[in-house]
């Protein structure tokens, strides 16, 4: 009943909105209306509407309104950048008389984020715009000197949308005139999604804990979660769900290969993987050893599971692509293990053009094409091979050149120097590695502008630009390296992604979200000191104030339920729901009266002696 009660209050707060989009508003009420449903997230839910709205802007003059001119620039981009020639002077200089507009000033600097190469004059906005709006922070207000610094440190076109629509919904009810529609509809759907996202990583960890991959494999990643994280990034629309699925599930066992291939395989077992996949058949596996055999299979499987759910849906045959692009990926692995095992250091060039194929960029956007299958062609299909489209490549060397910002240590103590970072500094003859990073920051900042030409020049369809766009968003997110600490990146991000991931409205007891959030928060060594004191004291105590005599078992599957999937969101393995569970013997005692309860705590793995009263994790 909550749930439809739930879903009938977006609808209705959705219909305001499409009515607020289809009355004849001002342009410049249109484009902030639209600004504001793309920045909290729920922008995918009019774009008809939208597309209606943007159609009318392509023939609308802004005038001498600087913000009016940026926001409508950055909303379009469909036009060259001459449109801000009318704020500069004829020496190629902005207006000095531009610097006091604040508002303008954000918007311009927002819309210089879309340069393309050879466009000086977004080039000098961005250098304008960033010195004004630092002189002027002192007198700005709360609010605005908030966005002005969270623009400074990134603009909106390089960030992570899911997050950044989290992060923006706070900031927005902070502000002094927030529509209260379009706050409480962002909630919600904000929720709805997790929701959506919850169901998504159940099925992946089930899937994933019955592949049985890093069970046999123990030096394997056992990283699912962190998998699915990245897919969030790179496909947020929720009507992508079972796309990230199965994206998810390549990704999960790439990490696997790629530590076979880094830190596990001889070369002359590495040969011989590679010589399977190059011939795909299950013969070819008879000559691997027994480990490689089980991740051979496993890749194996999950292709042409992907491959068979394509063509049962689409009608179309993408197992031919699918196999390509992991042939060459492997090859590519292949290429980089000769390199360490002879000791040979490539240059920057050769390195570069290998490394975006083992970070898996091309293996995912393929995968991703064919998943998503809107806009496909002949034409298309046939750009899914070598050479694969320039938008995958820039889109790939990002994703690259973050990843070695960000585990450049890491390789280094394995003694891996094919890395950029000391290519770079061997090439351009660097006395430090903080001038390499320079260099490659120099570099990333450059490949942006070749994304961004090739936003207006390229043919693929839309969705699948989208993802290489989100895909160099989500690395930067991740991998974005801390001053004092390059390793490690992945697993902060996850710390930090965590915690805006919860959303304590979505949960049906606070308690709950409490005990999960604070849990979460601890490291492992004082996780195994904390059962029975504490925060699971909180939660037994929450437990009592709930249970009724009649309703035990009911209310007790409930909890164990949002538990679950509370505990998938925050940390890979089954240890929160055993420590919560473990140390709440009432909880316990329902949950044998319901049979649902109790196969979830077996399937679980929780180990529980309530008439004992003992209390213990596995």
């Amino acid at each position: 009943m909550e749930n439809i009660n739930c879903s009938k209050r977006i609808e209705e707060l959705q219909e305001n909105t499409r009515k607020a989009l289809r009355r004849a508003l001002d342009p410049m009420a249109a484009m902030e209306l639209i600004d504001t449903l793309q920045w909290l997230g729920i922008a995918y839910n009019y774009e008809e509407e939208i597309d209606s709205w943007l159609n009318k802007l392509i023939n609308w003059d802004a005038g001498d309104d600087l913000h009016a001119t940026g926001l409508r620039f950055r909303l379009l981009r469909t036009e060259g950048c001459d449109v801000f020639k009318k704020f500069m002077e004829k020496n190629g200089k902005f207006k000095e008389s531009i610097s006091q507009d604040t508002r303008g000033l954000l918007s311009l600097y927002e819309a210089s984020s879309l340069d393309a190469s050879g466009e000086d004059i977004l080039s000098e906005a961005m250098r304008f715009a960033v010195t004004h709006l630092r002189l002027s922070m002192p007198s700005m207000g709360k609010q605005l000197c908030r966005q002005v610094t969270r623009a400074l440190e990134l603009p909106r076109h390089l960030r992570m949308a899911r997050l950044e629509s989290r992060l923006y919904i706070d900031e927005y009810s902070m502000g002094s005139n927030f529509n209260q529609i379009l706050l409480e509809q962002a909630k919600l759907d904000y929720n709805k999604v997790q929701s959506l996202h919850q169901i998504e990583l159940a099925e992946l960890s089930r899937w994933w804990k019955q592949l049985g991959l890093v069970e046999k494999l123990k030096f394997g990643r056992d990283r699912p979660m962190e998998c699915y994280f990245w897919i969030v990034g790179i496909l947020p629309d929720p009507k992508y769900s079972q796309p990230r699925i199965e994206l998810a599930k390549t990704i999960a066992i790439l990490l696997v290969i790629d530590d076979i291939f880094d830190t596990y395989g001889s070369i002359n077992e590495l040969l011989l993987f590679n010589d399977a996949i190059q011939k795909w058949n299950l013969d070819a596996i008879e000559q691997l050893p027994a480990y490689m055999k089980i991740c051979y299979m496993a890749l194996y499987n999950t292709s042409n599971e992907i491959a068979y759910n394509i063509l049962k849906e689409q009608g179309r045959n993408v197992l031919p692509s699918l196999k390509r692009v992991w042939m060459n990926t492997i090859e590519a692995f292949m290429i980089e293990a000769n390199w360490f095992s002879s000791g040979h250091v490539p240059d920057l060039a050769n390195y570069l053009k290998n490394a975006v194929t083992t970070s898996g960029s091309y293996m995912a956007l393929v995968h991703i094409f064919f998943l998503l299958g809107e806009g496909i062609s002949h034409g298309n299909v046939k750009s899914m091979e070598k050479p694969y489209p320039k938008i995958f490549s820039c889109s790939g060397q990002i994703l690259r050149l973050w990843d070695d910002l960000g585990t450049s240590k890491e390789e280094q103590d394995r003694g891996d120097n094919a890395s950029s970072i000391p290519l770079f500094m061997k090439e351009k003859n660097l006395p430090s590695e903080g001038e390499a990073r320079e260099c490659i920051m120099q570099l990333i900042d450059n490949l942006w502008k070749e994304l961004n030409t090739e936003l207006l020049s390229s043919t693929l369809p839309l969705p699948i630009i989208r993802a290489c766009f989100n895909m160099s968003r989500t690395s930067q997110v991740i991998y974005q390296h801390e001053e004092d600490n390059y390793s490690s990146c992945e697993d902060n991000f996850v710390i930090t992604f965590r915690a805006h991931w919860l959303w304590p409205d979505n949960c049906t007891y606070p308690f709950v979200f409490k005990a999960v959030k604070g849990l979460g928060e601890l490291d492992r060594g004082e996780r195994q000191r904390i059962h029975g004191f504490g925060i699971c004291a909180e939660f037994e105590q929450g437990v009592r104030g709930i249970f009724s005599e009649r309703r035990e078992s009911l209310v007790a599957t409930k909890i164990l339920a949002e538990l679950e999937a509370l505990m998938l969101l925050t940390m890979p393995t089954t240890w929160l729901l055993q420590a919560v569970v473990s140390t709440s013997p009432l909880l316990l005692q329902a949950a044998l009266g319901s049979d649902v309860a109790t196969k979830l705590l077996v399937v679980n793995g929780i180990n529980f002696a309530v008439n004992s009263g003992e209390r213990y994790l596995q």
